[in-house]
């Protein structure tokens, strides 16, 4: 049985852990609240309190995440940067600060959750893969891309980077968010998105070990991961908006429309992976 430590059980790290649990891993998990200990506990979780801080890191919290690291050989850094709103934070100090420790612990491979943020949007329908050079226009994607750069740079461990769309779940959709929005920006671009069910099933498909191939090859990679599913904004909200019963959303058709279209093509390739779900 291998032990797997996953940084951030939240609404993608919680699911994950639980599904890899039920395929013989041990897992353990990181929160931010005391209060979730017990949810990851009852879960089958081995629960720690990890904070990552911008600054020096506390005496308590070097423990803490010596003890969440001990005997594990794969980490799963799934903590996105909090840059929306006021509450804006410096990421790339924050994972700076734990790569000591991932350098002296057991963690030989590390996973680390990125987005498709790193890539910039155009006026024009631009295809997108792992070959492209990123050009983040976000603060959120230039903080991914350079962490992205830490982890890959070091030494220590092999990283392999998975760029994910937008997220969406039987309990998280954009359009709750956009129905009876006006005004409403690239009704012209393709949307992005993937599904949970194959978020957790491609990092899966790295974890799994190869039967006869000489070596590795998920390890030191970039994966982009969305949906092969591309209707404009428009198109897909208008009908997501119709199919809940929810108000239409209202597009901008005054602007010219920016964005991109990211392709998943190497998903299949080297891991092998077919999407669970092709539409959204």
């Amino acid at each position: 049985m291998k032990q797997i430590s996953i940084l951030g059980c939240g609404w993608l790290g919680l699911p994950l852990a639980k599904s890899l649990l039920k395929k013989g891993f041990s897992i353990n998990g990181s929160t931010t609240s005391l209060e979730k200990i017990a949810v990851l506990e009852k879960a089958g979780i081995h629960p720690f309190l990890v904070s990552l801080s911008v600054v020096e890191v506390l005496e308590e919290t070097k423990i803490s995440i010596k003890n969440f690291l001990e005997n594990s050989e794969v980490l799963i850094i799934d903590i996105p940067p909090k840059l929306r709103g006021d509450s804006k934070e410096n990421f790339v100090a924050k994972i700076q600060n734990i790569i000591p420790f991932i350098e002296k612990s057991s963690v030989e491979k590390v996973i680390f959750v990125s987005s498709t943020s790193v890539y910039a949007d155009t006026s024009t329908t631009l295809c997108v893969t792992e070959e492209t050079i990123p050009n983040p226009d976000t603060e959120s994607g230039r903080q991914l891309l350079k962490v992205e750069h830490l982890l890959q740079s070091n030494n220590h461990f092999q990283t392999t980077i998975v760029r994910f769309g937008g997220l969406i779940g039987e309990d998280r959709h954009p359009i709750k968010f956009l129905a009876g929005r006006k005004n409403i920006e690239n009704p012209q671009a393709t949307i992005n998105l993937i599904h949970q069910i194959d978020c957790i099933g491609i990092i899966e498909a790295i974890l799994k070990q190869p039967e006869t191939a000489v070596q590795d090859d998920k390890w030191n990679q970039v994966f982009n991961a969305v949906a092969p599913f591309y209707p404009t904004r428009k198109e897909y909200y208008t009908q997501k908006a119709i199919e809940l019963n929810l108000p239409l959303p209202e597009f901008d058709e005054n602007k010219i429309s920016i964005g991109k279209k990211v392709l998943s093509d190497k998903v299949a390739l080297v891991l092998n992976y077919e999407f669970k779900k092709k539409t959204l």
